[in-house]
């Protein structure tokens, strides 16, 4: 009897959830609570797009990223739109992230900060911080820090917080089995009890230091800080508008800050280009910035991304890539599969390079010249493919993590590729491993018959 009544105020004491242990007065009333885990990621996608538009990034994004082969073959090489292409990026990543802000500061107390989107759109439009939000750089470096923290330990808060489920679910299991009472069972209870009573303290001691137990003005107030200073910087690095606000120093070097040219095949409009001067104005220019960006990275109808086939066309050529390194591990199924997976454009282009040729590949020199030539088309077709799939990943991969690791710009993918140039590269890729796929099975055919034939030479007798 005495058992049966200490596992009753066990359950008891177990179905009383963490979740109601008092809060503070101070947090009642505007605690984000659950909420922290989503403001997390938007921190940590908010300091990630900031690191990008460092002097280092930007440098290697001038260098390097819109100098890549591939990019100039078969999507620009227009240095201007290339730059506005990874601008309207950056700005409309930033777009959605003031989005969600925008639906958090909602729940403020501070006036100024319920009106975060009409105020963000101001500052968009016409330049204009009325609520001074815009930081210095070593200000935004010190916010960038605490946030950083509060990443970090709101991880580790939802981590223990499943930690602690996944107890509490075992020891309700344990509980709810009647059969088999022993003084072993009363033991394994005993200690998930005591688990779980550290794992509760753990759990509190995070709350505390996370996000759980900030108010929304606080946490709101570092995100619409840092998203004012991220498009200020935004508009200082690629030249947009020139009305920055002073607190903004320009750190950026000569060689890093980048300034899409005038004379462009590929107009770039952003920003205020043109300066506002009366009120009535900023009604006129309402979403001018962020609307001039999205449509530059509409893709134009010539390109893989407005085909939809940008992701398809990135998988062909990984799987081609793998083949051609190993034709001798290629078997026949694995042949006929890449050819399912050619779209009827290809195909036809196909049939028709193949027209004409003949069954023997028996040529070393010919398949030596096919190697050196589908090595070469590989070298810059390859990297846009393996980017394609990294940016599609990355983008899944954030929706259910708090971290973002959006290392890779769509100029770098084969999203804005023009279709026929990429159709004709791959039909030539094609070709050649039909070429060296033969060639090995032929060597492969030659090398066994003459092993055959030599383990049938009647030896002669001593």
């Amino acid at each position: 009897m005495a058992l049966e009544t200490w596992l009753i105020k066990v359950k008891s004491a177990i179905s009383h959830r963490f979740d109601s242990v008092p809060i503070p007065k101070s947090f009642k009333k505007s605690a984000v609570g659950v909420l922290s885990f989503e403001i997390a990621g938007l921190m940590s996608k908010l300091f990630h797009l900031w690191q990008s538009l460092s002097d280092k990034n930007i440098i290697r994004l001038r260098n390097e990223s819109i100098s890549l082969e591939g990019v100039r073959k078969i999507i620009s090489n227009d240095e201007s739109f290339l730059l506005g292409l990874a601008c309207a990026e950056m700005a409309e990543n930033l777009r959605l992230l003031a989005k969600s802000v925008s639906r958090l500061s909602k729940r403020c107390e501070d006036g100024k900060l319920r009106r975060f989107e009409d105020l963000f759109d101001e500052f968009a439009n016409v330049g204009r911080d009325s609520s001074s939000w815009v930081l210095s750089f070593k200000e935004m470096e010190v916010k960038n820090k605490k946030m950083d923290r509060y990443v970090t330990v709101t991880a580790t808060l939802y981590k223990e917080m499943e930690e602690l489920t996944t107890l509490e679910n075992g020891l309700k299991k344990l509980l709810q089995n009647s059969e088999n009472e022993s003084a072993a069972k009363d033991q394994k209870i005993i200690d998930f009890q005591q688990k779980i009573f550290w794992q509760r303290q753990e759990v509190k001691y995070l709350k505390e230091r996370s996000l759980w137990h900030r108010s929304f003005d606080g946490v709101v107030s570092m995100l619409v800080r840092s998203i004012f200073t991220v498009l200020a910087r935004i508009k200082q690095v690629f030249g947009v508008g020139h009305g920055f606000p002073i607190s903004l120093p320009r750190s950026l070097s000569a060689s890093a800050t980048v300034h899409p040219t005038e004379h462009s095949s590929n107009t770039f409009i952003s920003g205020p280009l043109i300066k506002t001067t009366k009120e009535e104005n900023i009604k006129d220019s309402a979403n001018r910035f962020f609307d001039s960006n999205s449509k530059l990275l509409k893709p134009p109808e010539t390109t893989l991304g407005a085909a939809a086939l940008a992701l398809h066309y990135a998988n062909l050529i990984i799987v081609m890539e793998k083949m051609i390194k190993s034709p001798q591990l290629v078997g026949v199924d694995a042949r006929d599969d890449l050819y399912s997976m050619l779209p009827n454009s290809i195909r036809s282009s196909l049939r028709s390079r193949l027209k004409g040729v003949g069954f023997s590949a028996s040529d070393p020199m010919l398949a030596g010249e096919w190697r050196d030539a589908l090595g070469r088309i590989l070298g810059w077709l390859s990297p846009l493919a393996h980017n394609m799939i990294k940016w599609q990943n990355e983008r899944s991969f954030e929706q259910q993590n708090l971290v973002a690791k959006t290392n890779v710009l769509l100029l770098q993918t084969l999203f804005f590729a023009n279709k026929q140039k990429s159709e004709a590269a791959i039909t030539e890729l094609l070709v050649g491993l039909n070429y060296i796929w033969r060639f090995e099975r032929e060597m492969t055919a030659k090398a066994l018959f003459e092993c055959a034939n030599f383990m049938n030479i009647p030896q002669n007798s001593s």
